[in-house]
């Protein structure tokens, strides 16, 4: 297998190749629970062929004040809100070629092992893309009610003035602010929240602050060695500066008070639905024996949902059968999940249950 052979090519053989290579982030978010299997969705997508797009019911839970049991008041029943929840299925493809004769002056480099290790680790990258462009989007959506979410799981600090008891800056992140913004976001259910993704200059404020401990691991030979990965607060940590990033600039020319904006998204258990719903050929080799002396193509398709946990996607503004990163980030795309109701008879998922924040910060 030193080679591709398009007429050899098995893409089962190859796809089983790519899966083994480690996914460090997706793996990492898989092992926090922060992604979570869902069957219904499954079924929805694998069940039917051409079906980009899908209504799934989730259903509320038993409410109401209990009744005072006295032997003379009547006991009353109340019933669930059933809720619809709208997923789409997110489709991407990409294509990569080599020339017979780079191979041939490189002597045989290992075509196949060092291209499925590539497409792997890629589409690692791009499956945190699409992650990032729909947490964009949902904190990007408008009206009352969706605003509960917006407000109540945001924890600006980039506005605070001063410094803590410690000497640091309350404008960058600190020892209290990750319990903060959970408790903000979710109340007594913080304990959900189970893993943060941060640009490498907040956790290098974090490790200045010693708040910041990276996990360990212990080689063949008995010796200590340092992961990438890491904890705050007992969450794990994601270090990306693919994170969002934006310059404030200046309110006038020299006033000095120009300063740059992170965003650290804390995710918890469930905060995403996630199937890999496959394409028909996800793997497939072309040659072209004319081009260039000779030439092979890889193609690869995947298509995937990442439906976040309460929050339906509306494809108001979607031109084809799969959201582009764009619309993804369009808030006019998303909604709290709702009953379907009309006006102020709708009821909508209480957002105080959907383990997602994000704390914005100078650092």
């Amino acid at each position: 297998m030193a080679k591709f052979d398009a007429k050899s090519f098995n893409e089962r053989a190859f796809g089983k190749y790519v899966d083994i290579v480690p996914k460090l982030k997706k793996n990492e978010l898989i092992k926090s629970k922060a992604l979570q299997p869902n069957s219904q969705i499954k079924q929805a997508f694998s069940g039917q062929t051409g079906v980009v797009y899908a209504t799934i019911p989730m259903y509320g839970r038993i409410d109401g004040a209990p009744l005072n049991y006295d032997g003379q008041t009547d006991i009353t029943a109340t019933s669930t809100t059933t809720f619809e929840r709208g997923v789409v299925v997110i489709g991407r493809a990409k294509a990569w070629v080599e020339t017979d004769f780079a191979e041939d002056v490189t002597g045989g480099a290992g075509f196949m092992s060092n291209v499925a290790k590539q497409v792997a680790e890629y589409w690692d990258e791009i499956d945190q893309d699409t992650l990032l462009a729909i947490l964009e989007g949902i904190f990007k959506m408008t009206g009352a009610n969706n605003l509960k979410f917006v407000d109540g799981h945001t924890y600006d600090i980039t506005g605070f003035e001063g410094t803590d008891v410690h000497g640091n800056p309350k404008n960058m992140v600190g020892a209290s602010t990750l319990n903060t913004a959970i408790q903000r976001a979710s109340g007594d259910k913080k304990s959900r929240f189970t893993i943060a993704i941060m640009h490498s200059s907040v956790a290098t404020n974090l490790e200045n602050l010693k708040l910041l401990a990276y996990m360990t691991y212990t080689d063949a030979l008995g010796i200590e060695r340092q992961l990438e990965l890491a904890t705050w607060n007992g969450r794990a940590v994601i270090i990306d500066d693919g994170m969002p990033v934006e310059e404030v600039p200046e309110s006038e020319v020299g006033a000095n008070d120009g300063y740059t904006k992170y965003t650290t998204y804390v995710l918890g258990n469930g905060a995403f639905d996630y199937e890999d719903i496959g394409a028909e050929v996800p793997y497939a080799m072309v040659r072209d024996e004319k081009t260039n002396g000779g030439q092979t193509y890889l193609y690869s398709r995947q298509r995937k949902v990442f439906a976040p946990y309460g929050i339906s996607f509306t494809k108001a503004k979607m031109a084809t059968n799969s959201p582009t990163d764009e619309e993804l980030k369009d808030g006019s795309n998303w909604e709290l999940v709702h009953d379907g109701g009309t006006g102020a008879a709708r009821k909508y998922f209480d957002h105080k249950a959907i383990p997602i924040a994000r704390i914005i910060s100078r650092g």
